[in-house]
């Protein structure tokens, strides 16, 4: 157990989840030629899961200090598995997917996309080392990350078999994962941000430059509730112009009731919120409206097909 909550299983589960409803949920329903066979596409998913447990470690390696502040219950490296042990499973977790990610690339015939996965790897390493002690940066990499791996959906699967003839159905395909992908984005911007909120303590006492070290928690909660607003308004347009507009009833009500009713809640909430209780709750608030968010492509291409 200790072994799976090194590499934040669950984290990993909901990844894995997420680029399988985009797959079978999506694209499998449209009209289109696809660049990966099943199995294939199985390794792209498998690579991503493996370099994202490659950096869940070396963050726990490198966050020790920190979450013995914050979290002392959760802290594994040190106790339960050794650190050298941790390094090479680091090492062992990248290295397969990196690997299968050179693989990949060879059989879509862009040998070159290899770096992809080489740059994602990197930049994880380079966060749990140093940018997650710089101000927001560190929040904006982890958030571009996480829309990155919608939008390679879109690289590895979408772009090889695009041409002349299918331009236009595969960039209107393509722009729907990339709406997607901002919404990913926005939303765990917002959870980063939450968590230094959550960790202010432990992030204080290493000398880290969070927003809410330089602001303070009122400050840092005010912010956040007015970007907040930024998605709400983006999701009442999004589902006013494309699901109640096109009598798409189950999708409408779906994200009335599962995404902007739970990102109204936690917009009320952060207002008021100033116990570190208060902000896990808000956290995992975010991580749901992003699980429920990313599922709504199913139920989506669900209705338009029923509808149609």
């Amino acid at each position: 157990m200790n072994y799976l909550k090194l590499i934040r299983y669950q984290n990993l589960m909901m990844l894995a989840l997420m680029q399988l409803t985009f797959r079978y949920g999506f694209l499998k329903l449209q009209n289109i030629t696809l660049a990966l066979a099943d199995w294939q596409y199985l390794l792209l998913v498998l690579s991503t899961v493996c370099i994202a447990a490659g950096g869940y470690i070396i963050n726990n390696i490198f966050d020790f200090k920190t979450d013995s502040d914050n979290k002392p219950h959760d802290v594994i490296i040190g106790k339960s598995i050794s650190e050298s042990l941790a390094y090479n499973l680091y090492f062992g977790f990248t290295v397969i997917g990196v690997g299968i990610g050179f693989y990949l690339s060879n059989v879509i015939l862009k040998p070159g996309f290899a770096s992809i996965f080489i740059v994602i790897a990197a930049t994880l390493y380079l966060y749990a080392t140093s940018l997650k002690q710089s101000l927001l940066i560190g929040n904006i990499i982890i958030a571009l990350l996480l829309a990155f791996s919608i939008i390679i959906i879109g690289i590895f699967d979408l772009y090889p078999t695009t041409y002349e003839g299918n331009r236009a159905v595969m960039g209107l395909i393509f722009g729907i994962l990339l709406d997607y992908a901002i919404f990913a984005f926005i939303i765990n911007f917002i959870r980063e941000i939450v968590k230094d909120l959550e960790d202010i303590n432990g992030d204080y006492n290493q000398e880290m430059s969070t927003l809410p070290i330089i602001l303070g928690v009122k400050r840092t909660s005010q912010l956040v509730f007015f970007v907040s607003f930024i998605p709400l308004g983006l999701i009442l347009y999004y589902m006013y112009a494309y699901l109640f507009n096109n009598g798409l009833a189950l999708s409408t009500v779906y994200g009335l009731a599962f995404i902007l009713s739970p990102l109204i809640y936690f917009t009320i909430k952060i207002a008021s919120a100033k116990k570190q209780s208060d902000f896990k709750h808000l956290s995992l608030v975010l991580k749901w409206i992003l699980f429920f968010g990313i599922f709504s492509i199913a139920i989506i291409s669900f209705n338009m097909k029923n509808n149609a």
